[in-house]
Protein backbone atom coordinates (compact mmCIF):
# COMPACT_ATOMS: atom_id res chain seq x y z
CA UNK A 1 0.00 0.00 0.00
CA UNK A 2 1.59 3.32 -0.87
CA UNK A 3 1.13 6.46 1.53
CA UNK A 4 1.94 8.55 -1.45
CA UNK A 5 -0.50 11.20 -2.64
CA UNK A 6 -2.97 10.20 -5.12
CA UNK A 7 -4.68 13.27 -5.50
CA UNK A 8 -6.48 14.45 -8.89
CA UNK A 9 -7.17 18.25 -9.55
CA UNK A 10 -10.96 17.68 -9.66
CA UNK A 11 -10.81 16.48 -6.07
CA UNK A 12 -12.34 19.29 -3.96
CA UNK A 13 -9.74 21.33 -1.73
CA UNK A 14 -10.41 23.14 1.66
CA UNK A 15 -8.27 25.26 3.90
CA UNK A 16 -8.65 22.54 6.88
CA UNK A 17 -9.85 19.16 6.97
CA UNK A 18 -11.03 17.94 10.47
CA UNK A 19 -11.45 13.96 10.70
CA UNK A 20 -13.95 12.99 13.74
CA UNK A 21 -17.26 15.20 14.72
CA UNK A 22 -16.50 13.85 18.03
CA UNK A 23 -15.73 16.14 21.64
CA UNK A 24 -13.17 17.90 19.81
CA UNK A 25 -14.19 17.82 16.26
CA UNK A 26 -17.46 19.72 16.92
CA UNK A 27 -15.34 22.74 18.60
CA UNK A 28 -13.38 22.82 15.85
CA UNK A 29 -15.49 22.81 12.86
CA UNK A 30 -17.24 25.78 14.85
CA UNK A 31 -14.35 27.83 15.43
CA UNK A 32 -11.91 27.18 12.09
CA UNK A 33 -15.27 28.39 9.97
CA UNK A 34 -16.12 30.96 12.37
CA UNK A 35 -14.99 33.71 10.68
CA UNK A 36 -15.90 32.95 7.19
CA UNK A 37 -12.24 33.01 5.67
CA UNK A 38 -11.42 29.34 5.71
CA UNK A 39 -13.37 26.44 3.96
CA UNK A 40 -13.51 23.86 6.04
CA UNK A 41 -14.65 19.93 5.45
CA UNK A 42 -15.90 18.00 9.09
CA UNK A 43 -15.90 13.81 8.27
CA UNK A 44 -17.82 11.78 10.59
CA UNK A 45 -17.58 8.04 9.94
CA UNK A 46 -21.33 7.50 11.91
CA UNK A 47 -24.46 8.77 11.06
CA UNK A 48 -25.97 11.94 12.22
CA UNK A 49 -27.11 12.43 15.79
CA UNK A 50 -31.13 11.42 14.99
CA UNK A 51 -31.26 9.02 17.03
CA UNK A 52 -34.17 10.06 19.87
CA UNK A 53 -32.09 8.34 22.72
CA UNK A 54 -29.36 11.12 22.14
CA UNK A 55 -30.66 13.47 23.29
CA UNK A 56 -32.39 12.25 26.39
CA UNK A 57 -30.25 12.19 29.38
CA UNK A 58 -30.69 8.62 30.45
CA UNK A 59 -30.66 7.92 27.16
CA UNK A 60 -27.07 7.02 27.80
CA UNK A 61 -28.13 3.60 28.48
CA UNK A 62 -29.61 2.21 25.68
CA UNK A 63 -26.73 3.85 23.49
CA UNK A 64 -24.16 1.40 25.41
CA UNK A 65 -24.49 -0.89 22.79
CA UNK A 66 -25.95 0.42 19.89
CA UNK A 67 -23.81 0.13 16.89
CA UNK A 68 -25.41 2.29 14.54
CA UNK A 69 -23.89 5.09 16.87
CA UNK A 70 -21.07 3.05 18.80
CA UNK A 71 -18.22 1.52 18.02
CA UNK A 72 -18.55 -0.83 20.29
CA UNK A 73 -14.47 -1.85 20.58
CA UNK A 74 -13.25 -4.65 23.08
CA UNK A 75 -9.86 -4.88 24.47
CA UNK A 76 -7.55 -7.93 24.41
CA UNK A 77 -7.77 -10.47 26.95
CA UNK A 78 -6.57 -8.46 30.04
CA UNK A 79 -3.73 -10.50 31.96
CA UNK A 80 -4.71 -8.78 35.53
CA UNK A 81 -8.39 -8.82 34.93
CA UNK A 82 -8.52 -12.80 34.91
CA UNK A 83 -7.96 -13.22 30.41
CA UNK A 84 -11.35 -10.98 30.37
CA UNK A 85 -11.94 -8.48 27.51
CA UNK A 86 -13.51 -5.10 28.70
CA UNK A 87 -15.81 -3.52 26.15
CA UNK A 88 -14.69 -0.12 25.03
CA UNK A 89 -17.99 1.67 23.52
CA UNK A 90 -16.61 4.76 21.80
CA UNK A 91 -19.29 7.74 20.23
CA UNK A 92 -19.48 6.85 16.31
CA UNK A 93 -21.77 10.39 15.25
CA UNK A 94 -21.96 13.69 15.24
CA UNK A 95 -21.05 14.66 18.79
CA UNK A 96 -19.06 11.54 18.84
CA UNK A 97 -18.64 10.38 22.55
CA UNK A 98 -20.24 13.52 23.97
CA UNK A 99 -23.48 11.83 22.54
CA UNK A 100 -23.15 8.88 24.60
CA UNK A 101 -21.13 9.44 27.15
CA UNK A 102 -22.80 9.94 31.05
CA UNK A 103 -22.96 13.28 30.67
CA UNK A 104 -20.63 14.50 33.59
CA UNK A 105 -19.05 17.99 33.53
CA UNK A 106 -15.84 17.56 35.66
CA UNK A 107 -12.30 18.91 34.58
CA UNK A 108 -9.58 17.17 36.97
CA UNK A 109 -7.58 18.77 39.29
CA UNK A 110 -5.56 22.00 39.10
CA UNK A 111 -2.33 19.55 39.67
CA UNK A 112 -3.11 17.44 36.23
CA UNK A 113 -2.35 21.20 34.06
CA UNK A 114 0.47 21.61 36.20
CA UNK A 115 1.89 18.62 35.89
CA UNK A 116 1.62 18.61 31.83
CA UNK A 117 3.48 22.02 31.99
CA UNK A 118 5.90 20.37 34.52
CA UNK A 119 7.02 18.00 31.60
CA UNK A 120 7.90 20.29 29.26
CA UNK A 121 4.29 21.54 27.82
CA UNK A 122 4.37 25.26 27.81
CA UNK A 123 1.48 27.12 27.63
CA UNK A 124 -0.58 24.11 29.05
CA UNK A 125 -0.73 24.63 32.73
CA UNK A 126 -3.90 25.64 35.00
CA UNK A 127 -3.29 29.08 34.23
CA UNK A 128 -3.25 28.54 30.95
CA UNK A 129 -6.18 26.03 30.61
CA UNK A 130 -8.70 27.83 32.15
CA UNK A 131 -9.38 30.99 29.96
CA UNK A 132 -10.10 27.74 27.82
CA UNK A 133 -12.59 26.28 29.74
CA UNK A 134 -14.06 29.26 30.77
CA UNK A 135 -14.87 30.30 27.37
CA UNK A 136 -16.24 27.16 26.26
CA UNK A 137 -18.80 27.57 29.18
CA UNK A 138 -22.27 28.58 29.50
CA UNK A 139 -22.53 27.88 33.46
CA UNK A 140 -26.16 28.12 34.71
CA UNK A 141 -24.82 28.91 38.64
CA UNK A 142 -23.37 32.26 36.66
CA UNK A 143 -19.69 33.70 36.11
CA UNK A 144 -16.97 33.59 38.60
CA UNK A 145 -13.01 33.23 38.99
CA UNK A 146 -13.03 29.49 37.61
CA UNK A 147 -16.45 29.35 35.73
CA UNK A 148 -17.38 31.32 32.79
CA UNK A 149 -21.07 31.83 30.65
CA UNK A 150 -21.90 32.69 27.49
CA UNK A 151 -19.92 29.73 26.05
CA UNK A 152 -21.09 27.08 23.92
CA UNK A 153 -21.35 24.61 26.00
CA UNK A 154 -24.38 24.87 28.65
CA UNK A 155 -23.43 23.11 32.16
CA UNK A 156 -26.16 22.66 34.35
CA UNK A 157 -27.05 21.59 37.83
CA UNK A 158 -28.68 18.25 38.62
CA UNK A 159 -32.39 18.36 37.85
CA UNK A 160 -33.24 15.12 39.90
CA UNK A 161 -32.01 15.19 43.71
CA UNK A 162 -33.23 11.98 44.82
CA UNK A 163 -33.30 11.09 48.64
CA UNK A 164 -30.74 8.62 48.18
CA UNK A 165 -27.77 11.07 46.41
CA UNK A 166 -28.44 13.38 49.58
CA UNK A 167 -28.05 10.72 52.08
CA UNK A 168 -24.69 9.12 49.95
CA UNK A 169 -23.46 13.45 50.50
CA UNK A 170 -24.34 13.48 54.54
CA UNK A 171 -22.68 9.56 54.82
CA UNK A 172 -19.44 11.04 53.19
CA UNK A 173 -19.86 14.08 55.26
CA UNK A 174 -20.18 12.04 58.21
CA UNK A 175 -16.85 9.95 57.68
CA UNK A 176 -14.94 12.89 57.55
CA UNK A 177 -15.59 13.80 53.91
CA UNK A 178 -15.87 18.12 53.43
CA UNK A 179 -18.78 18.95 51.10
CA UNK A 180 -17.60 20.33 48.28
CA UNK A 181 -20.41 22.43 45.87
CA UNK A 182 -18.06 22.59 42.85
CA UNK A 183 -15.41 19.82 41.96
CA UNK A 184 -14.55 22.65 39.04
CA UNK A 185 -13.35 25.26 41.45
CA UNK A 186 -10.83 25.81 44.11
CA UNK A 187 -10.47 22.15 45.19
CA UNK A 188 -11.94 19.18 43.62
CA UNK A 189 -11.75 16.76 47.13
CA UNK A 190 -14.95 16.27 49.12
CA UNK A 191 -18.91 15.20 48.00
CA UNK A 192 -20.86 16.92 46.43
CA UNK A 193 -23.36 16.44 43.33
CA UNK A 194 -22.02 16.38 39.85
CA UNK A 195 -23.01 19.25 37.43
CA UNK A 196 -23.99 18.19 33.71
CA UNK A 197 -23.38 18.88 30.20
CA UNK A 198 -27.12 19.43 29.40
CA UNK A 199 -29.31 22.40 28.74
CA UNK A 200 -33.28 22.33 29.99
CA UNK A 201 -33.13 18.72 30.63
CA UNK A 202 -31.76 17.73 27.52
CA UNK A 203 -28.28 16.64 25.91
CA UNK A 204 -25.75 19.16 25.32
CA UNK A 205 -23.39 17.01 23.28
CA UNK A 206 -20.96 19.16 21.03
CA UNK A 207 -22.79 18.36 18.32
CA UNK A 208 -25.92 20.07 19.61
CA UNK A 209 -23.69 23.25 21.38
CA UNK A 210 -20.56 23.49 18.91
CA UNK A 211 -22.00 22.29 15.33
CA UNK A 212 -25.42 23.05 15.51
CA UNK A 213 -24.77 26.69 14.85
CA UNK A 214 -21.92 26.51 12.60
CA UNK A 215 -23.82 24.23 10.37
CA UNK A 216 -26.04 27.00 7.94
CA UNK A 217 -22.52 28.24 7.07
CA UNK A 218 -21.66 28.16 3.93
CA UNK A 219 -18.28 27.22 4.14
CA UNK A 220 -18.57 24.37 6.42
CA UNK A 221 -19.27 20.79 4.63
CA UNK A 222 -20.21 17.95 7.04
CA UNK A 223 -19.95 14.52 5.81
CA UNK A 224 -21.39 11.98 7.37
CA UNK A 225 -21.03 7.94 6.89
CA UNK A 226 -17.54 9.09 6.05
CA UNK A 227 -14.85 6.56 6.84
CA UNK A 228 -11.18 7.71 7.29
CA UNK A 229 -8.69 5.91 5.39
CA UNK A 230 -5.55 7.62 5.48
CA UNK A 231 -4.00 10.46 5.41
CA UNK A 232 -2.63 11.43 2.00
CA UNK A 233 1.46 12.80 1.59
CA UNK A 234 3.49 14.74 -0.32
CA UNK A 235 7.08 13.76 0.75
CA UNK A 236 6.61 14.46 4.44
CA UNK A 237 3.34 16.90 4.25
CA UNK A 238 0.10 15.95 4.78
CA UNK A 239 -2.25 17.19 1.69
CA UNK A 240 -5.43 15.46 1.60
CA UNK A 241 -7.20 12.49 3.40
CA UNK A 242 -8.93 9.55 1.91
CA UNK A 243 -12.24 8.51 2.62
CA UNK A 244 -15.14 6.44 1.81
CA UNK A 245 -18.88 6.60 1.97
CA UNK A 246 -20.73 3.51 1.26
CA UNK A 247 -18.92 2.07 -2.15
CA UNK A 248 -17.31 5.49 -3.11
CA UNK A 249 -13.81 6.29 -2.31
CA UNK A 250 -13.59 9.91 -2.22
CA UNK A 251 -10.59 12.57 -1.70
CA UNK A 252 -10.44 16.36 -0.65
CA UNK A 253 -7.24 18.35 -0.58
CA UNK A 254 -6.10 20.62 2.52
CA UNK A 255 -4.82 24.10 1.32
CA UNK A 256 -3.06 24.35 4.96
CA UNK A 257 -3.84 21.77 7.77
CA UNK A 258 -5.27 18.54 8.45
CA UNK A 259 -6.78 17.68 11.63
CA UNK A 260 -7.35 14.05 13.62
CA UNK A 261 -9.95 14.10 16.25
CA UNK A 262 -11.09 10.88 15.96
CA UNK A 263 -9.82 10.00 19.96
CA UNK A 264 -7.45 7.88 21.46
CA UNK A 265 -8.29 4.99 19.24
CA UNK A 266 -9.14 5.72 16.30
CA UNK A 267 -6.18 8.78 15.71
CA UNK A 268 -3.49 6.60 16.19
CA UNK A 269 -4.86 4.18 14.10
CA UNK A 270 -5.61 6.37 11.23
CA UNK A 271 -2.07 7.33 11.55
CA UNK A 272 -0.54 3.98 11.25
CA UNK A 273 -3.17 3.23 8.78
CA UNK A 274 -1.49 6.16 6.56
CA UNK A 275 2.25 5.44 7.24
CA UNK A 276 2.58 6.99 10.30
CA UNK A 277 4.27 4.78 13.50
CA UNK A 278 6.37 1.93 14.12
CA UNK A 279 8.14 0.93 11.22
CA UNK A 280 8.28 -2.68 12.08
CA UNK A 281 4.64 -2.49 12.50
CA UNK A 282 4.10 -1.00 9.22
CA UNK A 283 5.63 -2.88 6.90
CA UNK A 284 4.54 -5.82 8.37
CA UNK A 285 1.42 -5.27 7.34
CA UNK A 286 2.32 -3.94 3.90
CA UNK A 287 1.84 -0.16 4.66
CA UNK A 288 4.57 2.31 2.99
CA UNK A 289 6.24 4.34 6.10
CA UNK A 290 5.91 8.11 5.93
CA UNK A 291 7.58 7.95 9.43
CA UNK A 292 9.25 5.87 12.35
CA UNK A 293 7.01 7.31 14.43
CA UNK A 294 7.25 4.97 17.38
CA UNK A 295 5.24 6.87 19.95
CA UNK A 296 2.16 6.56 17.76
CA UNK A 297 -0.59 4.32 20.03
CA UNK A 298 2.11 3.95 22.87
CA UNK A 299 0.99 4.92 26.53
CA UNK A 300 -2.79 4.48 26.34
CA UNK A 301 -3.95 4.96 29.78
CA UNK A 302 -8.15 4.32 30.77
CA UNK A 303 -9.68 4.60 34.46
CA UNK A 304 -10.93 1.65 35.79
CA UNK A 305 -13.91 0.92 37.77
CA UNK A 306 -14.96 -1.27 40.69
CA UNK A 307 -18.30 -1.22 41.61
CA UNK A 308 -20.42 -1.88 44.70
CA UNK A 309 -24.20 -2.92 44.44
CA UNK A 310 -26.47 -2.45 47.74
CA UNK A 311 -29.87 -3.32 48.29
CA UNK A 312 -32.11 -0.27 48.79
CA UNK A 313 -34.99 -0.75 51.80
CA UNK A 314 -37.55 1.76 49.98
CA UNK A 315 -38.28 1.49 46.37
CA UNK A 316 -37.66 4.73 45.56
CA UNK A 317 -34.85 3.39 42.79
CA UNK A 318 -35.13 3.90 39.14
CA UNK A 319 -34.78 -0.01 39.27
CA UNK A 320 -38.23 0.20 41.11
CA UNK A 321 -39.72 3.15 38.48
CA UNK A 322 -38.36 0.93 35.51
CA UNK A 323 -39.95 -2.28 36.74
CA UNK A 324 -43.15 -1.03 37.27
CA UNK A 325 -45.36 -0.67 34.04
CA UNK A 326 -47.10 2.30 35.27
CA UNK A 327 -44.42 4.08 37.22
CA UNK A 328 -42.38 3.59 33.97
CA UNK A 329 -44.85 4.97 31.66
CA UNK A 330 -45.79 8.31 34.21
CA UNK A 331 -42.02 9.08 34.10
CA UNK A 332 -41.77 8.68 30.21
CA UNK A 333 -44.54 11.37 29.91
CA UNK A 334 -43.14 13.78 33.05
CA UNK A 335 -39.62 13.85 30.82
CA UNK A 336 -42.23 14.17 27.78
CA UNK A 337 -44.42 17.15 29.00
CA UNK A 338 -41.59 18.88 31.46
CA UNK A 339 -38.11 17.57 30.49
CA UNK A 340 -38.01 16.38 34.19
CA UNK A 341 -37.41 13.47 36.38
CA UNK A 342 -35.49 9.98 35.84
CA UNK A 343 -34.80 10.42 32.19
CA UNK A 344 -32.87 13.48 33.02
CA UNK A 345 -30.33 11.87 35.50
CA UNK A 346 -26.56 11.34 34.09
CA UNK A 347 -23.88 8.41 35.03
CA UNK A 348 -23.40 9.87 38.34
CA UNK A 349 -25.70 12.11 40.67
CA UNK A 350 -23.41 12.58 43.34
CA UNK A 351 -20.23 12.04 43.44
CA UNK A 352 -16.74 12.46 46.16
CA UNK A 353 -12.59 12.49 45.49
CA UNK A 354 -10.89 11.24 48.51
CA UNK A 355 -7.58 10.26 49.06
CA UNK A 356 -6.35 6.88 49.97
CA UNK A 357 -3.48 7.86 51.90
CA UNK A 358 -2.64 11.11 54.06
CA UNK A 359 0.58 10.87 52.50
CA UNK A 360 -1.22 11.97 48.69
CA UNK A 361 -1.21 15.89 47.79
CA UNK A 362 -4.72 15.59 46.23
CA UNK A 363 -7.32 12.82 46.13
CA UNK A 364 -6.34 9.54 43.85
CA UNK A 365 -10.42 8.09 44.40
CA UNK A 366 -13.59 9.31 42.24
CA UNK A 367 -16.56 7.71 43.07
CA UNK A 368 -19.76 7.83 41.45
CA UNK A 369 -23.12 7.14 42.66
CA UNK A 370 -25.76 6.03 41.33
CA UNK A 371 -29.68 5.24 42.27
CA UNK A 372 -29.95 2.14 40.37
CA UNK A 373 -28.10 -1.47 40.05
CA UNK A 374 -27.75 -3.30 37.46
CA UNK A 375 -25.14 -6.14 37.07
CA UNK A 376 -22.93 -4.37 34.16
CA UNK A 377 -23.73 -1.44 32.71
CA UNK A 378 -25.93 -1.08 29.77
CA UNK A 379 -27.67 -3.89 30.95
CA UNK A 380 -31.18 -4.69 32.49
CA UNK A 381 -31.91 -3.28 36.03
CA UNK A 382 -32.03 -5.26 38.88
CA UNK A 383 -35.58 -6.44 39.95
CA UNK A 384 -34.99 -5.50 43.39
CA UNK A 385 -34.47 -1.90 44.88
CA UNK A 386 -30.82 -0.99 44.30
CA UNK A 387 -28.68 1.36 44.50
CA UNK A 388 -24.43 1.68 42.93
CA UNK A 389 -21.28 3.25 43.93
CA UNK A 390 -18.07 3.08 42.19
CA UNK A 391 -14.13 3.30 42.57
CA UNK A 392 -12.20 4.97 39.93
CA UNK A 393 -8.71 5.16 40.70
CA UNK A 394 -7.81 8.89 39.09
CA UNK A 395 -3.91 8.38 38.21
CA UNK A 396 -3.40 4.57 37.38
CA UNK A 397 0.42 4.00 36.70
CA UNK A 398 -0.97 1.40 34.37
CA UNK A 399 -0.12 1.57 30.59
CA UNK A 400 -0.99 0.08 27.31
CA UNK A 401 -1.00 0.63 23.55
CA UNK A 402 -3.21 0.57 20.05
CA UNK A 403 -1.80 -1.14 17.56
CA UNK A 404 -3.14 -1.94 13.83
CA UNK A 405 -3.75 -5.38 12.80
CA UNK A 406 -4.66 -5.00 9.33
CA UNK A 407 -3.68 -2.18 6.35
CA UNK A 408 -8.29 -2.63 6.21
CA UNK A 409 -9.62 0.67 7.96
CA UNK A 410 -12.87 -1.51 8.48
CA UNK A 411 -10.51 -3.63 11.40
CA UNK A 412 -10.92 -2.46 14.75
CA UNK A 413 -7.34 -1.76 16.04
CA UNK A 414 -5.64 -4.13 18.93
CA UNK A 415 -6.00 -2.72 22.34
CA UNK A 416 -4.57 -3.44 24.97
CA UNK A 417 -4.19 -1.28 28.27
CA UNK A 418 -3.07 -3.59 30.92
CA UNK A 419 -5.33 -2.43 33.74
CA UNK A 420 -4.17 -3.03 37.19
CA UNK A 421 -0.81 -3.56 36.11
CA UNK A 422 1.49 -1.96 38.73
CA UNK A 423 0.94 -2.71 42.78
CA UNK A 424 0.18 1.08 43.48
CA UNK A 425 -2.91 0.25 40.82
CA UNK A 426 -3.66 -2.76 42.50
CA UNK A 427 -3.28 -1.08 46.09
CA UNK A 428 -4.93 1.86 44.92
CA UNK A 429 -8.34 0.23 43.80
CA UNK A 430 -8.27 -1.84 47.16
CA UNK A 431 -8.11 0.83 49.44
CA UNK A 432 -10.58 2.72 47.53
CA UNK A 433 -13.33 0.27 48.35
CA UNK A 434 -12.70 -0.52 51.84
CA UNK A 435 -13.20 3.42 51.90
CA UNK A 436 -16.31 3.56 49.66
CA UNK A 437 -17.82 0.52 52.29
CA UNK A 438 -17.44 2.79 55.32
CA UNK A 439 -19.36 5.58 53.60
CA UNK A 440 -21.86 3.41 52.46
CA UNK A 441 -22.16 1.73 55.86
CA UNK A 442 -22.49 5.29 57.59
CA UNK A 443 -25.50 6.54 59.72
CA UNK A 444 -27.13 8.40 56.93
CA UNK A 445 -27.37 5.69 54.93
CA UNK A 446 -28.44 3.04 57.45
CA UNK A 447 -32.52 3.91 56.98
CA UNK A 448 -31.69 3.14 53.40
CA UNK A 449 -29.93 -0.19 53.46
CA UNK A 450 -30.83 -4.16 53.06
CA UNK A 451 -27.53 -5.00 52.86
CA UNK A 452 -24.13 -5.04 50.15
CA UNK A 453 -25.57 -7.48 47.39
CA UNK A 454 -22.38 -7.26 45.64
CA UNK A 455 -19.51 -8.16 46.22
CA UNK A 456 -21.67 -8.78 49.47
CA UNK A 457 -20.09 -9.79 52.87
CA UNK A 458 -18.08 -12.97 51.44
CA UNK A 459 -15.74 -10.49 50.38
CA UNK A 460 -13.98 -8.99 52.78
CA UNK A 461 -10.09 -9.50 53.22
CA UNK A 462 -7.44 -6.95 51.13
CA UNK A 463 -7.27 -10.71 49.20
CA UNK A 464 -10.63 -10.80 48.23
CA UNK A 465 -11.27 -7.47 47.65
CA UNK A 466 -8.12 -7.46 45.00
CA UNK A 467 -10.26 -10.98 43.46
CA UNK A 468 -12.76 -9.17 43.37
CA UNK A 469 -11.17 -6.33 41.65
CA UNK A 470 -10.21 -8.78 38.52
CA UNK A 471 -13.45 -10.45 38.05
CA UNK A 472 -15.56 -7.18 37.68
CA UNK A 473 -13.43 -4.18 37.28
CA UNK A 474 -14.18 -2.97 33.86
CA UNK A 475 -13.55 0.68 32.22
CA UNK A 476 -15.11 4.41 33.19
CA UNK A 477 -14.73 4.83 29.54
CA UNK A 478 -11.86 7.47 29.34
CA UNK A 479 -8.81 6.46 27.08
CA UNK A 480 -6.22 8.85 26.45
CA UNK A 481 -2.66 9.41 25.75
CA UNK A 482 -1.92 7.19 22.57
CA UNK A 483 -0.72 10.21 20.94
CA UNK A 484 1.00 12.10 23.41
CA UNK A 485 2.15 15.85 23.38
CA UNK A 486 5.73 16.83 24.44
CA UNK A 487 9.20 17.27 23.71
CA UNK A 488 10.29 13.83 24.10
CA UNK A 489 11.79 10.97 21.14
CA UNK A 490 8.49 9.16 21.91
CA UNK A 491 6.33 12.30 21.84
CA UNK A 492 3.73 12.49 18.62
CA UNK A 493 2.81 16.09 18.57
CA UNK A 494 4.58 19.04 19.99
CA UNK A 495 2.97 21.91 22.19
CA UNK A 496 0.99 23.24 19.24
CA UNK A 497 -0.26 19.65 18.49
CA UNK A 498 1.86 19.16 15.40
CA UNK A 499 2.63 16.05 14.47
CA UNK A 500 6.38 15.85 15.21
CA UNK A 501 8.17 15.41 12.31
CA UNK A 502 5.65 16.44 9.55
CA UNK A 503 4.10 19.00 8.16
CA UNK A 504 0.19 20.22 7.89
CA UNK A 505 -0.76 17.53 10.26
CA UNK A 506 -2.29 17.97 13.73
CA UNK A 507 -4.06 15.74 15.99
CA UNK A 508 -6.32 17.54 18.81
CA UNK A 509 -8.85 15.10 20.87
CA UNK A 510 -7.91 13.23 24.30
CA UNK A 511 -4.91 11.19 22.74
CA UNK A 512 -2.45 13.85 23.48
CA UNK A 513 -2.83 14.15 26.69
CA UNK A 514 0.45 13.52 28.64
CA UNK A 515 -1.39 11.98 31.09
CA UNK A 516 -4.78 11.32 32.21
CA UNK A 517 -6.69 13.79 34.10
CA UNK A 518 -7.78 13.10 37.48
CA UNK A 519 -11.83 12.89 36.53
CA UNK A 520 -13.93 12.53 33.62
CA UNK A 521 -12.41 13.67 30.11
CA UNK A 522 -15.06 15.40 27.85
CA UNK A 523 -14.79 18.43 29.41
CA UNK A 524 -11.08 18.91 28.74
CA UNK A 525 -11.46 17.22 25.30
CA UNK A 526 -13.41 20.40 24.77
CA UNK A 527 -10.89 22.43 26.18
CA UNK A 528 -7.95 21.22 24.12
CA UNK A 529 -9.95 21.94 21.30
CA UNK A 530 -10.44 25.28 22.31
CA UNK A 531 -6.93 25.97 22.74
CA UNK A 532 -5.84 24.09 19.32
CA UNK A 533 -8.30 26.27 17.77
CA UNK A 534 -6.70 29.32 18.63
CA UNK A 535 -3.42 28.12 17.73
CA UNK A 536 -4.64 26.71 14.48
CA UNK A 537 -5.82 30.43 13.37
CA UNK A 538 -2.75 32.18 15.12
CA UNK A 539 -0.49 30.09 13.02
CA UNK A 540 -3.24 30.72 9.83
CA UNK A 541 -1.70 34.17 9.83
Amino acid sequence: MTANSSLAPSDPEFDYIIVGAGSAGCVLANRLSANGKHAVLLLEAGPKDSNIWIHVPLGYGKLFKEKSVNWMYQTEPEPELKGRQVFQPRGKTLGGSSSINGLLYVRGQHEDYDRWRQLGNTGWGYDDVLPYFKKAENQSRGADQYHGTGGPLPVSNMVVTDPLSKAFIDAAVETGLPYNPDFNGAAQEGVGLFQTTTRKGRRASTSVAYLGPAKTRGNLKIETGALGQRVLFEGRRAVGVEYRQGAILRRARARREIVLSTGAYNSPQLLQLSGVGPADLLRGLGIDVVLDAQGVGRDLQDHMQVRIVMRCSQKITLNDTINHPLRRTMAGARYALFRKGWLTIAAGTAGAFFKTSPRLASPDIQVHFLPFSTDKMGEKLHDFSGFTASVCQLRPESRGSVRIKSADPTVPPEIRINYMSTETDRTTNVEGLKILRKILNAPALKPFVIDEYDPGSKVSTDAELLDYCRERGSTIYHPTSTCRMGNYALAVVDQRLKVRGLDGLRVVDGSIMPDLVSGNTNAPIIMIAEKASDMILEDAR
